[in-house]
């Protein structure tokens, strides 16, 4: 049994496999939320903070890739990959886009809890994920990929969400240009600095965000950018 309750995520669209999880992580002492499609687990993994996610990649709505990719826009929760997919690619797409393990079904519940214990063992107590950051009048909700202005909502293209969420994970530190680029763009655009350079200009624009004197994003020449900490 565990002695501190940790709140485990089971993303599955089968429910007997839900059912299954439920009662065996429920036997060690953990707290299990559900949810059968992508679109729940993501709105669960925002307001039931879980310690851990467990996800299915052949959901009914998205696929378990697209899943992680948003989630790690915005949480570092370990997740853990459970899925039919055994292909060594599917494995690598995985651990690359942000999964910490990945255990193929059908699989054994006692190699299954003992992962379980070693993803968990890696979270440090306390360590919530930041789901909404505010510099000032501005406010970046992760987990809604909403922004705002004053209280008032934005709209932004899916790169400038992209390059303005990036900068505020980061808030008050410098992230290169490179970085961007890769993480963005992917890494064959490293070099295509000046697709970050319109989207910062738009940026700029719907935020009103004077460049000469700017209240969010600092221009570091050269190098990169930087949200301003307020």
């Amino acid at each position: 049994m565990t002695t501190n309750q940790s709140t485990i995520l089971v993303i599955d669209d089968e429910p007997q496999i839900r059912k299954f999880l439920r009662i065996s992580l429920a036997a060690q002492g953990y707290k299990v939320i559900e949810a059968g499609n992508g679109t729940e687990g993501l709105a669960q993994a925002a307001l039931g903070k879980p310690d851990l996610l467990v996800l299915d990649l052949g959901l009914p709505d998205m696929d378990g890739h697209s899943v992680l990719k948003e989630l790690r826009e915005w949480s570092p929760v370990p997740v853990l990959i459970l899925s039919v997919r055994a292909g060594e690619a599917e494995k690598v797409q995985a651990l690359d886009s942000g999964a910490n393990d990945y255990v193929t079904k059908p699989f054994g519940i006692q190699e299954f809890l003992a992962r379980v214990r070693a993803l968990l063992r890696q979270v440090q107590a306390g360590d919530s994920p930041q789901v909404v950051v505010t510099i000032g009048p501005l406010s970046v909700d992760f987990a809604y990929r909403r922004v705002s202005l004053d209280g008032a909502e934005i709209s932004l293209t899916r790169k400038e969400y992209a390059v303005l969420a990036q900068l505020a994970r980061h808030a008050g530190r410098v992230v290169t240009q490179q970085q961007l680029l890769k993480d963005i763009w992917g890494p064959t655009h490293v070099e295509d600095s000046h697709y970050l350079r319109v989207v910062v200009g738009h940026l700029r624009q719907k935020l009103a965000d004077d460049p000469a004197n700017p209240r969010f994003i600092s221009t570091e020449a050269g190098v990169g950018y930087r949200l301003r900490e307020r």
